[in-house]
């Protein structure tokens, strides 16, 4: 018996479209994760990209528990000295609400090559329009 291994050619990669308003940011982004690298699929295969592509809507809506919004802290440093930038999650709201997804689903996919190539296929907007109904989306529900 021999176990089967998907070959890029093979992979059909269908579009989604996931509501974020009033779900919990961790559970959406575990979800989201799960899409993009293929795991719900039964042709998953750990080296091949064999996920679909997401479209998140209402990413300013997505909702956090306890005090997350005025403790939670998304750091970053330019690399030169006193170069370390601190944002509240009220504040990455305000300014880029997409980003809050983003960086949540970032930090579940893989580390590399392949981990980026993945991570391409989200796509993230704020409010309840996204521009691909060409695609033909199907709402994913959870």
């Amino acid at each position: 018996m021999k176990s089967y291994i998907a070959k890029p050619a093979d992979i059909d990669h269908k579009w989604y479209v996931i509501d974020a308003e009033d779900k919990t940011l961790g559970k959406v982004a575990a979800e989201i994760a799960m899409i993009l690298r293929g795991k719900k699929k039964p042709i998953y295969t750990p080296h091949v990209d064999c996920g679909d592509y997401v479209v998140v809507v209402n990413a300013e809506k997505v909702a956090v528990t306890g005090k997350k919004e005025k403790q939670k802290i998304y750091k970053s440093h330019s690399g030169y000295p006193g170069g370390l930038k601190e944002t509240t999650l009220a504040e990455l709201r305000a300014k880029k609400p997409e980003e809050i997804i983003r960086h949540a689903v970032k930090g579940m996919m893989p580390k590399g090559k392949l981990g980026r190539q993945m991570f391409k296929k989200l796509k993230v907007y704020a409010g309840p329009e996204h521009p691909h109904a060409a695609q033909n989306p199907e709402e994913w529900t959870f």
